[in-house]
């Protein structure tokens, strides 16, 4: 393939990516109630603390997604070294491909192509990891909070509370000894018939030690708490009554089940929306202003994005050809 043909086919999928995620980001906008809830609640609200509460909303999205830029560059940093730009472009762009595609698996293609050809897979594997470490917060912190609700909410006698407590201990214990000893992963998995001619791209899991699962853990702890902070600033503008520690027990069980449930970013909505309503439920009648606030966050933290990763998708490089 020449490279005139090369040019022609790599506009055509950057310009296939825009489309793709601007008919989804239109058709959810134009059909979705909650977040008409949301305008209508607030329009109640004293506009100073509406827009206070939106620019720290605002801030904290910038935030989180600075911080996965940091994480996905040190992941990435013993594969190919890139600038913490290109980090912070491939991110985005990363977002915009992952509003369309099941499951954010359109993240992965978002953000490989900005390395060089024959670092992608290693790039893949990365990122695996990273979001594992994410997955291990979300897993963990999760099962407590469904024990804590157990607990609160249910007729369980001590000894089932007991054993559910051990065995959310060892499954928690699980999680956290899987994810600092990844390094087994390479064995298992070069194991597998079909998988032993990616054994080269799957080493790459011995480049992480003990002090760079540490880092990405800690970056991924540093997200967790923003983006729980982000439900706590929009659920306590619009339910300022609500016992805080309830609230964060119940933003942790959401977060749990929705790592749960395979679905595309633009339906996640829905699915967030009737998960957050039923256990929040339990301590707040306002399920309209629930229903709301996941709306808002869904707009703040994956539309927006999506839509300025838009900007970088021209600079995708499906080719590995050089850049004029």
């Amino acid at each position: 393939m020449n490279q005139t043909s090369k040019k022609a086919i790599s506009i055509i999928l950057k310009f296939s990516v825009l489309i793709l995620a601007a008919v989804f980001i239109i058709h959810k906008l134009n059909d979705n109630s909650n977040l008409r809830d949301f305008q209508m609640l607030t329009a109640k609200l004293q506009s100073w603390h509406v827009y206070s509460a939106m620019t720290v909303l605002f801030i904290l999205m910038l935030l989180n997604w600075f911080l996965e830029s940091l994480k996905w560059k040190y992941l990435v940093n013993s594969i190919e070294r890139i600038s913490l730009w290109k980090s912070i472009e491939s991110v985005f762009c990363g977002l915009t491909w992952a509003i369309f595609t099941p499951n954010r698996i359109g993240e992965y293609g978002g953000r490989i192509f900005f390395l060089s050809p024959r670092k992608r897979v290693f790039g893949a594997i990365a990122m695996g990891v990273g979001a594992i470490g994410q997955m291990v917060i979300t897993n963990v912190l999760g099962s407590f909070a469904i024990l804590w609700f157990i607990w609160r909410f249910t007729d369980a006698s001590t000894w089932v509370l007991f054993a559910l407590f051990f065995l959310t201990t060892i499954f928690s214990l699980f999680f956290l000894l899987f994810y600092f000893n990844i390094r087994l992963l390479i064995g298992l998995l070069s194991g597998i018939s079909f998988l032993k001619r990616f054994k080269k791209f799957i080493r790459v899991l011995a480049r992480y030690n003990k002090r760079d699962l540490i880092v990405v853990f800690n970056y991924s702890l540093a997200r967790f708490v923003v983006f729980t902070t982000q439900y706590c600033v929009v659920i306590q503008l619009l339910i300022p009554e609500i016992p805080f520690f309830s609230m964060v027990m119940m933003i942790l069980i959401l977060f749990f089940i929705q790592s749960a449930l395979p679905s595309l970013d633009l339906l996640d909505v829905g699915v967030r929306a009737m998960t957050a309503t039923y256990f929040f439920s339990f301590i707040t009648h306002h399920e309209v202003a629930i229903m709301a606030s996941t709306a808002c966050i869904w707009l703040v933290n994956l539309i927006i994005p999506a839509i300025l990763g838009s900007v970088f998708v021209f600079k995708l490089n499906f080719f590995g050809t050089p850049r004029n």
